[in-house]
């Protein structure tokens, strides 16, 4: 049975919630390469006053809907105009909110708005050891199309990561 989720636009009111969700990885995972967390104010920059093209949305489900159970985002791939109709896509849910398929009812989401913003390419970039993330981008279509070694280092270790791309439409 798929749970019932709902995605909202990310509003000030929702950025502490995101900034815990985000800051928890950044302390305790390597999925993020961020090694000290963020304040309110870079989370606020990176999630408001964005361009139109590129989106935000906190994620609502079922067990309560008044609760955020995470969230994700259509971001620049690069600053140069060429790049404009690429996005990077991004998925954080809740710690406690993973393995529940909110993440692929996310992907298909953020992929609809791609689609209607009229990006043509989506890129996921990921740390390698992040197998669930990296099973979730390959189940539905994204193929890996860079392996980058060793160019982070965390928690005393170097780091790989891998980029996965999508092509909306040819």
């Amino acid at each position: 049975m798929t749970m019932t989720i709902q995605f909202e636009p990310v509003q000030e009111q929702h950025l502490p919630a995101v900034l815990s969700i985000y800051n928890y990885y950044v302390l305790n995972t390597t999925i993020s390469f961020h090694t000290e967390p963020l304040t309110l104010e870079q989370m606020r920059a990176q999630l408001i006053n964005v361009p139109s093209h590129y989106k935000s949305y906190i994620i609502r489900n079922e067990e309560s809907f008044a609760e955020i159970a995470g969230y994700i985002l259509l971001t620049p791939h690069k600053s140069k105009q060429a790049y404009d109709t690429t996005a990077e896509v991004t998925i954080y849910l809740h710690p406690d909110q993973t393995g529940k398929g909110l993440g692929s009812q996310a992907l298909h989401f953020l992929e609809k708005v791609a689609a209607e913003s009229g990006f043509h390419v989506l890129v996921a970039t990921v740390c390698t050891e992040n197998v669930n993330s990296i099973r979730l981008f390959e189940r539905n279509g994204y193929e890996k199309c860079a392996h980058f070694r060793q160019i982070g280092r965390k928690f005393d270790r170097w780091l790989d990561i891998a980029s996965y791309q999508k092509i909306m439409k040819e």
